[in-house]
């Protein structure tokens, strides 16, 4: 599409690259005369600007020249970024001069704008080229075989490449490598290219096509490889364009032959090497490729020639042509709308006449009526690839979980006549917040292994405000014994201080005690003390405490009412409270009477820790929650915040999580990843805590802590944490930003919530491999470990950290299907957070209907069961009779009703819901032969159809399991000899209790290694940890231990690692 145009006979030259704006030179043609026959000639320079619709280009400056020119260029030498115009004219002459012009002085108007000129040929320089490495050499060529080379600095006296070639001929085009700086080529009419090497100053080769004589006008390299020139020929006998590589010179590598008359001008574009611009005799300007001789684009061009035709450096879709017929266009290849420019030359032609009729009738002209033409006349098309320069040579893109996508466009090493490009994608692991990720791996770790205390003991160690410390202190007391005297201790209230300020005084008072026993005398006068006397010889014990009240002698009245029963010490207690008043009679009033949320309601808040205190003394375990609570509430509502702060103490105390939330959310600054991390290992410990200690249900989540949780799993995902995100999602929710975030996570682990699997397991998909090599940088997702309860479960067993779905087997408690797994949530009785779908009447989980026993066939007496199926039914077609070669279960009881899914060809195996349950756990089972690995991954026993029951699992005696490979035997022998001489050495039964623990949870490694999924990093530094064990050195294998756990996945060591830890640790204090 045309865009300007200049109505000029001239020679062009476009500004360099890093010139803005973009500017043209133009310089009076030689050889050609226009319509006035004028033989002046000017060296112009006009300003390209797209943003004006016109067609006219402004001109910039004029300067009257005494020259001609047969070839004009604009180099890039001296430029600088303070000038509005930089950089070098060169001219080439028709005289023999070449001319060098100050294009800054000719747009300012200076008189002097010439720099340097030289005659030095003999005949009119017909080329010009700059070496882009070194822009201050320039080549010339002219008649008989004549090549200089120019120095910008030293003008004087140029330089040959060599001798001149024989025999003597014209110098048509000259042109740099553009990969090689020292490599020049030049071209004759007769159609010889000859290359130079300016380091030997010899021609290295010379190119001609010795079938078809061509004359040649044009000559360039390729932008991107070195060897590899076109040459294009004049001659209308042989229009072609010649792609030469000189690595085959013997002929052309390629021909185009597009153009049906001479070519008269060649450029190829320095931002798209696949684009290579051509004008010839025939009136057309073509924009092949050069690799494949497609034309990819033909401009809209009159019936006149063009001889000049270039590329804008700044701008590569722009080019312009220069014609015989005196104009110079400007054109874009990325095509638009001619509309504007009819209508544009209709207004000028309107213009030009006024509204007059031009015959002089004096009557005003009609409006012109233009043609109608279709879309496709005046829409021209743009090229037919997208150029390279509209595409992106690097990008980059964020994705789930913290995953970083980018990809760059790297050229592969180029082969003869092909051009191949190799696109690289990288997948990062991008982690931003490395304490956050370490903190949180430190609280997996401790949730694991339970070692709650030594975590919070750490966090007092580590914590750096009083209020810190007084936090974990209080959380760390709830696993110790004997808490509430170690919380009063805590509030500064010690028995043994008490008792030791009392023991000087009941010393004493028990010598005086002793010093003074005497007679006494029984006195019935009638003065207050006979008639008490009187009253309690008669027992009369509500009269004698009367009369103690009335004469004020409370302390005897409450010993004598003690005497006469709890209903009269009631009733004079509320005198007594009633009548005397003193700083601590409300509280002794409490104590008496047990209403101690009078005192937690009334009491002065600055008294705070009395009245918690009080409450940890003295209130019944089910008050002392909501005691807790209600002085929480009121430190909470105060305007000190201060006091505020110390609320969540009382929460902790009361085990309220949820209002430990919300009280720390509004005293701290939550935003930051940091400060959600503090929040979050405080909930989690206190969670526990709770679950230890008060029958609650360990499901139950608040909406601000649900809230709170899928903040914090947010944060783990987007730091490439995402097992560990699902550990900490909320478990019983239905919110729809959890749910979301739920089923995201999944798929990142490449599984599919639950209830997804029963639509999806009929279905065949190839899984896709986890852990390939490829080009991919940073931290990434090595193996996957299984989901929680709303994944499907995998191949492998689940590592700690994930619940086992509850169905894999209803006969075992949940308690004993996932012992030894770990969650931040309940391990028991947990729900999936997704709605479940309706259930069929005859449920997979169903016991047999009985109303379907009788119309099912009778088992004949020698029937013997097929093996059941341990994994979803991937190909129901197989050949059933491999699996019959397994060792067969004993056969079920006579009757035991059976059916086969109408959906299943008769003799598949199916799955019978009539095995005694089995009580051991759960272990890897051994597929049959004939039952290919699952291609989809699935809970065993998942739904497949309506009516096909569940299925129990075997005994563990029953299942084999794969031998560990021989080369790591040694880390099972190892392991297990340690735990065993660690159980020998301890004598606390709870350390027999880890060891016996770790001892089984083990189990997970030696599964691993039995499948070697484990990554080759991970079993090197177990063999490391073994040679450590072995030499006694259990501090270099916790060093180890670290090293592994910082460089690798914590999905693919979460099974074991903590384990391994808690063993060396313990082997280290016990010195075994």
């Amino acid at each position: 599409m045309k865009l300007k145009e200049i109505d000029r006979t001239a020679m062009q030259a476009w500004s360099p690259a890093q010139q803005h704006p973009i500017y043209l030179a133009t310089g009076t043609s030689a050889q050609q005369l226009d319509a006035t026959f004028s033989t002046s000639a000017s060296l112009e320079i006009f300003e390209l600007d797209l943003s004006d619709p016109s067609l006219d280009m402004k001109s910039c400056a004029t300067f009257s020249s005494s020259h001609r020119y047969h070839k004009l260029i604009w180099g890039p030498h001296s430029m600088t970024s303070g000038e509005r115009v930089t950089g070098v004219l060169i001219a080439g002459a028709e005289n023999g001069n070449v001319v060098l012009y100050d294009p800054a002085k000719i747009v300012a108007g200076d008189a002097e704008v010439i720099i340097a000129k030289k005659d030095k040929h003999t005949g009119p320089v017909r080329a010009l080229d700059v070496n882009m490495f070194q822009t201050n050499l320039v080549a010339s060529g002219a008649n008989e075989s004549e090549i200089y080379i120019w120095d910008l600095n030293n003008f004087a006296t140029p330089m040959t490449p060599g001798v001149k070639t024989q025999p003597l001929e014209d110098i048509s085009c000259i042109a740099w490598n553009r990969q090689v700086q020292h490599i020049l080529a030049s071209a004759s009419p007769s159609g010889r290219a000859t290359v130079w090497d300016l380091r030997k100053n010899e021609p290295i080769i010379k190119v001609s096509d010795h079938n078809n004589r061509m004359h040649c006008s044009g000559l360039a390299w390729h932008p991107d490889v070195a060897t590899q020139m076109v040459l294009a020929s004049e001659d209308d006998r042989l229009p072609v364009i010649q792609m030469w590589d000189l690595r085959f010179a013997s002929s052309p590598l390629r021909v185009l032959e597009s153009h049906t008359r001479g070519v008269l001008a060649i450029a190829w574009s320095m931002a798209d090497s696949e684009l290579l611009l051509s004008c010839g005799k025939d009136a057309k300007i073509l924009c092949s490729n050069p690799n494949t001789g497609e034309v990819l684009y033909e401009l809209p061009m009159n019936t006149q020639w063009c001889f000049d035709i270039q590329w804008c450096p700044r701008n590569p879709a722009v080019l312009s042509a220069a014609s015989f017929d005196g104009r110079i266009s400007i054109y874009s290849i990325m095509g638009g709308s001619a509309d504007g420019l009819r209508h544009k030359q209709v207004d000028q032609l309107s213009s030009s006449f006024g509204n007059l009729d031009p015959f002089g009738t004096g009557q005003p002209l009609p409006p012109l009526q233009l043609p109608q033409q279709t879309a496709s006349q005046s829409v021209v098309l743009p090229l037919k690839k997208p150029p390279k320069w509209i595409q992106r040579p690097v990008g980059a893109s964020f994705s789930f979980g913290g995953k970083l996508v980018t990809f760059e466009n790297a050229k592969s090493q180029q082969q003869p006549g092909v051009e191949q490009q190799r696109h690289h994608v990288f997948v990062s692991q991008v982690v931003t917040e490395e304490e956050f990720l370490a903190r949180s791996n430190q609280l997996q770790e401790a949730v694991q292994s339970e070692g709650f205390v030594s975590y919070c003991q750490k966090k007092i160690d580590t914590a750096q405000a009083d209020f810190e410390k007084n936090v974990w202190a209080f959380l760390k007391v709830n696993f110790e014994e004997d808490s509430r005297v170690k919380y009063l201790e805590l509030l500064g209230y010690r028995k043994d201080d008490l008792r030791k300020k009392r023991m000087k005084d009941n010393k004493q008072e028990t010598e005086d005690l002793g010093s003074a026993k005497t007679t006494f005398n029984i006195s019935v006068s009638g003065d207050v003390d006979g008639l008490i006397t009187q009253a309690l010889l008669m027992g009369n014990f509500e009269s004698a405490v009367d009369i103690c009240l009335h004469d004020n002698r409370m302390a005897d009245a409450i010993i004598l009412a003690i005497a006469g029963g709890q209903e009269l010490l009631s009733r004079t207690q509320e005198k007594y409270f009633a009548e005397v008043q003193s700083k601590i009679t409300r509280l002794i009033s409490a104590v008496v009477m047990k209403n101690w949320k009078e005192i937690v309601q009334s009491c002065d808040l600055q008294n705070w820790r009395e009245a918690l205190a009080a409450v940890l003394t003295y209130a019944r375990p089910d008050e002392f929650a909501a005691l807790c609570d209600l002085l929480g509430n009121r430190l909470e509502s105060e305007g000190d915040s201060h006091l505020q702060t110390q609320a969540c103490l009382c929460y902790i105390c009361a085990g309220n999580v949820e209002k430990l939330v919300a009280c720390w959310t509004k005293a701290q600054d939550g935003n930051s990843p940091l400060a959600l991390q503090d929040l979050i290992e405080k909930v989690v410990i206190l969670r526990k805590a709770v679950q230890l200690t008060q029958a609650v249900d360990p499901n139950a989540v608040g909406a601000l802590l649900a809230e709170k949780m899928s903040q914090y799993a947010n944060l783990l995902a987007a730091q490439g944490s995402i097992a560990a995100a699902l550990t900490f999602l909320p478990v019983n929710t239905n919110q729809p930003n959890i749910m979301l975030l739920r089923d995201r996570l999944c798929r990142a682990q490449g599984e599919l919530p639950v209830g997804q699997e029963a639509l999806k397991a009929p279905y065949d998909r190839q899984p896709v491999p986890k852990g390939r090599p490829g080009p991919v940088a940073g931290r990434t997702q090595g193996t996957q470990a299984p989901a929680q309860q709303y994944c499907q479960q995998g191949d492998n067993p689940p590592p700690p950290g994930f619940i086992m779905p509850g169905a894999v087997n209803p006969s075992v408690p949940p308690q004993q299907a996932t012992s030894s797994n770990y969650s931040i949530y309940s391990q028991a009785g947990a729900r999936p957070a997704y709605p479940q779908p309706r259930r069929p009447q005859n449920g997979w989980n169903d016991p047999p209907a009985l109303n379907r026993a009788a119309k099912k066939k009778k088992v004949p007496d020698n029937f013997l069961p097929p093996v059941p199926i341990t994994s979803p039914i991937m190909n129901p077609l197989a050949d059933p009779q491999p699996q019959m070669q397994q060792p067969l279960a004993p056969a079920p009881p006579a009757g035991t009703p059976s059916f086969h899914p109408p959906h299943l060809p008769t003799g598949q195996p199916v799955l019978q819901g009539s095995y005694p349950p089995a009580s051991q756990p759960l272990g890897p089972c051994v597929m049959p032969p004939s039952v290919s690995k699952p291609s989809m991954e699935g809970a065993p026993g998942a739904p497949i159809g309506n009516a096909i029951q569940h299925v129990q699992a075997l005994p563990t005696e029953k299942i084999a399991k794969k031998p560990i490979p021989e080369e790591h035997v040694i880390l099972k022998t190892t392991f297990e000899a340690l735990i065993q001489r660690c159980l020998l050495s301890a004598s606390d039964p709870q350390t027999k209790r880890k060891l016996d623990d770790a001892n089984k949870r083990l189990e997970f490694l030696y599964d691993k290694l039995r499948e070697q999924t484990l990554s080759p990093t991970i079993v090197s530094g177990l063999h490391d940890m073994v040679k450590s064990i072995e030499t006694r050195n259990y501090q270099e294998g916790l060093n180890i231990h670290t090293h592994i756990v910082s460089t690798s996945n914590f999905s693919e060591t979460s099974a074991f690692m903590p384990v391994l830890k808690v063993v060396l640790t313990q082997a280290n204090k016990l010195g075994v």
